[in-house]
């Protein structure tokens, strides 16, 4: 074995030694992860010409983020790596944040004067609930599916049709149709409409 590869040997075993010490909550572990690695986060935030304090920021989330992960990281040997690809998704986050905000001055801008009201687009809202409607739907056993469906239909088929094309007693299409609606109702896709 060369004593290069001796070196690499030494680094990863101190590496995963370093790591298994953060996990346990030593803070002289912690303080050697964001020494070694601090200059690889600087490093791939320049590509990214954020201001100081965005920089700031993102590098702060980058060590949170491994503070909640780093127990979760399998190989060492792939912290580099992975604290690399935070950090290009968090500088990612902050430019997509800058370029939805916009820093006005509230003293000088007559924008901040206007008072929008936008209307919901009722062609949209109706696409979402008969999507919501569709996807519910199909959360129902076939059954009453097709009860639902042959309830609504064009033209409107009587209790006796309906009875007559399921195979079920025409006394029990009333209370079927609204145990099925309460099910319709508690399905996650309308749940998800309502909130």
């Amino acid at each position: 074995m060369s004593s290069s590869d001796d070196s690499q040997c030494w680094k990863s075993d101190a590496l995963r030694q370093t790591v298994a010490a953060a996990i346990a909550s030593d803070p002289r572990a912690w303080n050697s992860l964001v020494e070694r690695f601090t200059p690889l986060v600087s490093s791939v935030l320049r590509r990214y010409r954020l201001s100081e304090s965005d920089s700031a920021d993102a590098s702060q989330n980058v060590w949170l983020a491994l503070v909640r992960n780093l127990k979760n990281i399998r190989e060492p040997a792939a912290l580099p790596g992975w604290i690399a690809s935070t950090t290009k998704n968090e500088a990612l986050h902050v430019l997509s944040a800058r370029r939805r905000t916009e820093p006005v001055d509230p003293q000088a801008d007559s924008r901040l004067d206007i008072v929008e009201h936008v209307e919901m687009d009722a062609g949209m809202i109706r696409r979402e609930r008969h999507r919501a409607l569709r996807t519910g739907l199909h959360e129902l056993r076939p059954e009453h599916q097709e009860l639902l469906r042959l309830l609504i239909s064009e033209p409107a088929l009587s209790y006796h049709q309906i009875s007559r094309q399921l195979g079920i007693p025409i006394g029990s299409i009333g209370p079927t149709r609204a145990r099925c609606l309460r099910k319709l109702q508690s399905t996650e896709a309308l749940r998800d409409l309502a909130s």
